[in-house]
């Protein structure tokens, strides 16, 4: 009985579960991160799932924080940062591509206009 006491006094998380979605949420904000040089979409796409499945398990945490185990907030909180990352990675690469696109559809128009 002693044991048990000691071991909820320094925090053990005996008889806590990980939280439902943080190892998703980790793993979909690595992969916006790895996936925001292709034309920015995927990772968006994957940044914003991230951040959004990331939110409810952190209102689902700050209800109930003795219920779930450390390492998987720990996780879930490195998924978010993660997801942050890889959505203005993402952003930017989307954005860079849509201004090469402009760029070359008026150099092209530029060109067809004089004869080229």
């Amino acid at each position: 009985m002693e044991n048990n006491t000691l071991d909820n006094n320094l925090g053990g998380t005996q008889g806590a579960v990980s939280l439902p979605n943080s190892t998703a949420v980790l793993v979909l904000g690595i992969l916006s991160i790895v996936f925001c040089g292709c034309y920015g979409v995927p990772g968006l796409i994957m940044g914003i799932i991230a951040l959004s499945m990331a939110s409810k398990d952190i209102n689902r945490y700050k209800t109930n924080p003795g219920t779930y185990t450390t390492s998987s907030h720990n996780n879930l909180k490195a998924g978010r940062v993660c997801a942050i990352i890889g959505t203005i990675l993402s952003s930017l690469a989307f954005i860079w591509v849509i201004f090469w696109f402009l760029v070359y559809g008026s150099v092209l128009s530029m060109a067809a206009m004089r004869g080229f």
